[in-house]
């Protein structure tokens, strides 16, 4: 009877997020050390930052992986290789799209101004920082919590919840405020969800948020959820009203941000309903999920991986 209790109690929605969440964020936390304390004493900061960077972000998508693959017994197809080159370009290019046109109302509007383009290795190292913070973000709010919140309540209010943690988690964040926190979970919490699922994959949601930092900081010289790079392709200055620039919390605290994200949100959620790739919560009477349905272990078995 004990063991039958613990069972249903290691299973539970609520302990396999927590128990992914800590895997994950003390493997990050573990190889940061490793590389940081232990290895590559004598190189120089940024190749030091370079190599952690890429480690850490490797041992996340590994420590997901395999965590998954034997506590829910099950593929792990949103890391499936089939189309990861189709799904990384598609959504690379749509992060650089919305970022652009958020500079670009900035531009227009007199608020952006280049002061010098700098060496093309200047890009590296924020290159690194935003497909960690990318890989990283998206393994632990859209690969544990979104992914297993959806089986139980639903697609709608796992996107809710997912994006209000989201948007909580840039709260301490330098120059945030509850408005950019609110901003954020609208349009990068909302559309993130809406990437995976669309595709039923995490790679789709890794590179839209990784285009999107890495247009911001390494090639528009922004910043990026209140942090300053020291190094970009262009040494950029901003200015205007807060709506319009985001002030110091960087462009994605910007009114058109959201608007731009939203719009691909509601897109994306239209094209996933169209496709049958929306679940709805398990209490509602007789529902039935569109196309797509969860097993026990939280496989979305009938999506279309496209």
């Amino acid at each position: 009877m004990k063991t039958n209790i613990l069972q249903k109690i290691l299973h539970t929605s609520l302990t396999r997020i927590i128990l992914g969440l800590i895997t994950c964020l003390a493997t990050v936390r573990l190889g940061q050390f490793f590389i940081q304390k232990l290895l590559f004493t004598s190189v120089n900061k940024d190749l030091k930052s370079l190599l952690s960077g890429l480690f850490v972000a490797i041992l996340a998508l590994l420590s997901y992986g395999y965590l998954y693959k034997f506590y829910e017994k099950r593929k792990i197809t949103e890391l499936s290789k089939k189309g990861i080159v189709k799904n990384i370009a598609i959504g690379a290019g749509l992060g650089a799209i919305l970022q652009s046109l958020t500079i670009l109302i900035i531009f227009l509007n007199g608020g952006y101004s280049v002061i010098s383009v700098n060496p093309i290795q200047f890009v590296i190292l924020p290159l690194i920082t935003a497909f960690t913070s990318a890989v990283i973000e998206e393994i632990l709010l859209r690969g544990i919590i979104f992914r297993i919140t959806e089986e139980r309540l639903g697609t709608y209010f796992a996107m809710a919840i997912s994006a209000a943690l989201f948007g909580a988690m840039h709260l301490a964040n330098p120059h945030s405020s509850v408005i950019a926190g609110i901003g954020l979970a609208i349009q990068a919490g909302l559309l993130l969800a809406a990437a995976y699922i669309y595709k039923r994959n995490l790679w789709f949601p890794i590179a839209i948020h990784f285009a999107w930092n890495f247009t911001q900081s390494a090639i528009f010289g922004a910043n990026v959820s209140g942090n300053t790079l020291s190094k970009t392709l262009i040494t950029s200055k901003i200015t205007g009203p807060e709506w319009l620039t985001g002030g110091l919390f960087g462009p994605e605290g910007s009114v058109q941000a959201t608007l731009f994200c939203t719009i691909a949100t509601i897109i994306l959620l239209i094209l996933s309903r169209k496709q049958g790739k929306i679940i709805t919560p398990p209490w509602r009477k007789n529902h039935e999920p569109l196309a797509a349905s969860s097993d026990k272990t939280g496989q979305v078995i009938n999506a279309e991986l496209n």
